[in-house]
């Protein structure tokens, strides 16, 4: 079955939670929308609140960023696992809820955010971003012949995957 991907746009029809952010308060303070992009929202204490940018408004710096947990929405991930030295050291597959974290590492492929590495290229934690997920179109269904599109990538080898992800929040 042939994956329908659509980086950035929402996989279904999944839960809407809106809150507007402050650029200022954003991992990423500098955000751009070509397709709805991670977000991560740098908390007060420490921890962080994660979603997916519905829209920005540059003229007041604002970006409105939808935090429902349980919202899908394609997004690139990079699958490195761990860092050495601060580069990239190992690499695995993306699999069906297989944890995804907001990487803000410098390493990461422009305009990627997302990685199976809990902790970045620095050693600091990431924060979990949610789970790889199958779209409504490609839940696995054998009485038509069906595949599963998983795994996504190689073992070993450095790549960047469009997949849908299940945002935790």
């Amino acid at each position: 079955m042939a994956r329908d991907e659509q980086v950035g746009y929402e996989a279904s029809l999944g839960p809407h939670v809106p809150i507007e952010v402050p650029y200022d308060r954003l991992e990423d303070a500098t955000p751009t929308v070509t397709e709805h992009k991670p977000a991560c929202v740098l908390g007060v204490d420490g921890s962080s609140l994660t979603g997916t940018i519905v829209t920005l408004d540059a003229a007041t710096s604002v970006a409105v960023i939808n935090i429902a947990k349980g919202a899908c929405y394609y997004h690139q991930v990079r699958n490195v696992l761990t860092y050495a030295a601060a580069v990239e050291a190992t690499w695995g597959q993306l699999n069906f809820g297989t944890p995804v974290y907001y990487d803000p590492s410098a390493t990461m492929p422009a305009g990627v955010y997302l990685s199976l590495s809990p902790l970045d290229n620095a050693g600091a934690a990431n924060t979990l971003f949610g789970w790889c997920a199958w779209s409504q179109t490609e839940i696995p269904d054998p009485f038509r012949g069906d595949t599963d599109p998983y795994p996504l990538g190689t073992a070993g080898v450095a790549s960047t995957h469009e997949d849908v992800v299940i945002v935790q929040a």
